[in-house]
């Protein structure tokens, strides 16, 4: 396999607290998209046709990721997600999460997937430092799965999920997007699956990104509507305590191994407690999910900006990150989709 080339930047060894935004929340986790390209074109993130992917060359390179990677430690970020598209199609992955994973203030790596490729390179991402995976996966119909992910094999992403649970990248947590007249109607088979297993099963609302939003529009089933389906089959929930700034709220079945997680942006926005930002694929700091707001970190680099003048990039848009999305307000706009920004 090809590796990545040397590190060129040596971030300091003492841990220093996170950047704060002018509201006083502290950014300590940073969500990287390694690639706007997927290998599946899952309704409520792409468009079934028209998706334009960005040319190579405007992508971060190798080089110019871990030196980003290590400049956000030094800003005092220390969890890192990497996202796509999907990560798994990005060359040189493990070499990266290897790279990532050396620098001291990295406390905890993870990674989203649609798990197709997992099974292959499982082991290699838990021996490079990987520390768990979160799996896209909306339905455990095989036939269903192909239907809404445009194509995708389920066989292949369950012998991911599975090799992954055997090499250790756990406690592994399956997020399931959940749709009218999809999906919303296995909410109870996909949250079975914690019943003897200690994985966490969380149900997601829609958000109305770039070029899916009649699929928002007809499709938002809200947390509530999703608990209360739970109820029908199991009972009473068991909530469980969680920490602020995860945005899931957590609860179990009674006597159940596993966790399940609602995560409501629409009808319960959690922006209060946030902790995130994204940088895309195209080195573009992004500071909230729903806002089109973001700074150009990869022509810095490209135009010879020293470290000092990055991190001072860095701490100046983390400042004037805004409160919240605003969406019932009409006020948010996304402009791009969902596989170009990172989850």
């Amino acid at each position: 396999m090809a590796t990545v080339s040397p590190l060129i930047f040596h971030p300091r060894k003492t841990a220093v607290s996170g950047p704060r935004d002018a509201y006083g929340r502290t950014m300590n986790y940073l969500r990287i998209s390694l690639t706007d390209r997927c290998n599946f074109r899952c309704m409520y993130c792409m468009p079934a046709v028209g998706m334009q992917f960005q040319p190579r060359e405007e992508l971060l390179t190798d080089d110019e990721l871990i030196r980003l990677v290590g400049l956000f430690a030094e800003t005092g970020v220390t969890k890192l997600r990497l996202t796509g598209g999907e990560p798994t199609i990005r060359p040189h992955l493990v070499d990266l999460v290897r790279q990532f994973k050396s620098f001291p203030n990295i406390r905890e790596l993870s990674m989203t997937t649609n798990a197709l490729l997992l099974s292959r390179i499982a082991g290699d991402l838990k021996d490079a430092g990987l520390d768990r995976i979160n799996v896209s996966i909306d339905t455990l119909d095989p036939v269903r799965f192909r239907f809404m992910t445009r194509g995708g094999r389920f066989d292949m992403v369950w012998a991911g999920i599975e090799e992954a649970d055997r090499v250790g990248l756990g406690a592994i947590k399956l997020n399931s997007v959940v749709l009218r007249g999809q999906n919303d109607h296995e909410v109870a088979e996909m949250a079975r699956l914690t019943i003897d297993r200690p994985w966490q099963v969380r149900f997601l609302e829609i958000m109305p990104m770039e070029g899916v939003g009649l699929v928002y529009d007809e499709g938002l089933v809200t947390s509530e509507e999703t608990h209360l389906e739970l109820e029908k089959h199991f009972g009473p929930l068991e909530q469980l305590p969680a920490h602020p700034s995860d945005p899931a709220r957590m609860w179990k079945i009674p006597g159940a191994q596993g966790t399940i997680g609602f995560i409501s942006p629409m009808s319960e926005p959690f922006c209060d407690t946030c902790n995130r930002v994204r940088l895309t694929a195209d080195g573009n700091l992004r500071l909230c999910l729903l806002h089109s707001d973001e700074l150009n970190l990869r022509d810095r680099i490209r135009s010879g900006a020293t470290d000092a003048e990055i991190v001072a990039t860095i701490r100046g848009g983390i400042w004037r990150k805004p409160w919240g999305h605003h969406v019932h307000e009409r006020q948010m706009h996304t402009v791009r989709g969902m596989s170009q920004i990172g989850g």
